[in-house]
């Protein structure tokens, strides 16, 4: 059994465990009414699994939003909000939040400001959820294509962390949230990194400890900067640039729609460049993480012409301050650098460097 991992104000269980802890914490809390939140896929594919691991007497109302990035906006929340109160929701209800990174993301953002804070339990469903999204109490929603740009920092009662849920999710996914583990061991953990240098004797046995290992990497970091003063923007790492790829494509008709564990795998490729450039890292270790990415995620093809729109988008990301860019850099796998500035040459360059790798 994986043991339960203690974080600022909650915990996270895993599998059985932790419907063994929820069934017990409602019924400690006695809540007035119980919502569940998920969006279309995870209302077909997990609420069932869900329900049948509850009391045969559990209740609750479901709420339904529309899935996918594009709907995870302050319109959405609107519609649910709307839906709590007209179902009669109370500052004694608790919101149970089913789904990826967009229902966690957004389901707790509206427990944190409907009536001013309800309690809110996550169960993520998705890798890139279970190690990333749900973790460290960031909520929120896009501001158009622009990425979480509205939210607050509010932890759960309960995580729960139940791996049986992946095997409804399709391989895009799967790899989506891989980019984040991958990203844990660039920033804090250069053993982590290795263990995804060769997964061709992997079990899903093996997924569950890594995810496990995952989630305490970030929770380590959270646990030392709760509220993002300087050690935990290196979970931004490949974020600057993966972000404004990611909103460019998101805006743009004629791109395909990236996920977004595949536009910060072009993040995390571009500055790791950008790393060698600045703050000397290796150029061999460049190379190896260049390719264990590409190995897993496919190239994307990004013009020229596009380049100065992404760009633009950098303007907006939330580690800036005072009109200046920063990125978070690596000197070393496990060693990174936080608020380091560049020129737009650099990356262009990083671009370049992308652009010519073979796939």
């Amino acid at each position: 059994m994986l043991q339960p991992i203690s974080c600022n104000g909650y915990d996270i269980f895993f599998n059985e465990d932790g419907y063994t802890r929820l069934r017990e914490y409602l019924e400690e809390k006695n809540h007035s009414k119980v919502f569940i939140l998920t969006d279309e896929n995870t209302h077909q594919h997990c609420l069932s699994h869900f329900m049948a691991n509850m009391p045969a007497d559990f209740t609750a109302e479901v709420i339904e939003i529309e899935a996918g990035e594009i709907h995870k906006n302050i319109e959405t929340c609107s519609q649910v909000w709307q839906v709590l109160s007209e179902m009669g929701a109370d500052r004694k209800s608790v919101l149970i939040n089913v789904g990826g990174g967009v229902v966690t993301d957004l389901g707790g953002f509206v427990a944190s400001t409907f009536m001013r804070g309800i309690d809110f339990v996550n169960i993520p469903t998705s890798l890139l959820a279970m190690v990333d999204a749900s973790v460290g109490g960031k909520t929120g929603v896009d501001l158009g294509a622009l990425k979480n740009q509205v939210g607050v920092i509010n932890v759960p009662d309960i995580l729960i962390v139940d791996t049986d849920m992946l095997r409804t999710l399709p391989p895009e996914q799967m790899r989506s949230g891989l980019a984040e583990m991958l990203k844990h061991g660039l920033i804090y953990d250069e053993n982590y990194w290795n263990a995804f240098l060769d997964l061709s004797a992997f079990q899903l046995d093996d997924l569950d400890t890594l995810i496990r290992d995952s989630i305490i990497i970030k929770n380590k970091i959270v646990m030392q900067d709760p509220r993002e003063a300087g050690l935990r923007k290196t979970l931004n790492f490949g974020h600057t640039l993966g972000h404004a790829i990611e909103s460019y494509f998101l805006q743009n008709p004629d791109k395909p729609t990236l996920l977004h564990g595949e536009a910060i795998a072009i993040g995390m490729i571009l500055e790791t460049f950008l790393s060698a450039e600045l703050e000397g890292f290796p150029h061999e270790k460049l190379e190896q993480v260049t390719s264990v990415i590409l190995s897993y995620f496919r190239k994307v093809e990004i013009e020229t012409e596009d380049l100065e729109h992404i760009i633009a988008y950098l303007k907006y990301d939330k580690k800036n301050s005072h009109g200046n860019i920063n990125f978070v850099l690596l000197k070393d796998i496990g060693s990174p650098v936080i608020d380091v500035r560049t020129d737009n040459e650099k990356i262009l360059r990083s671009f370049a460097y992308y652009k010519i790798q073979d796939i």
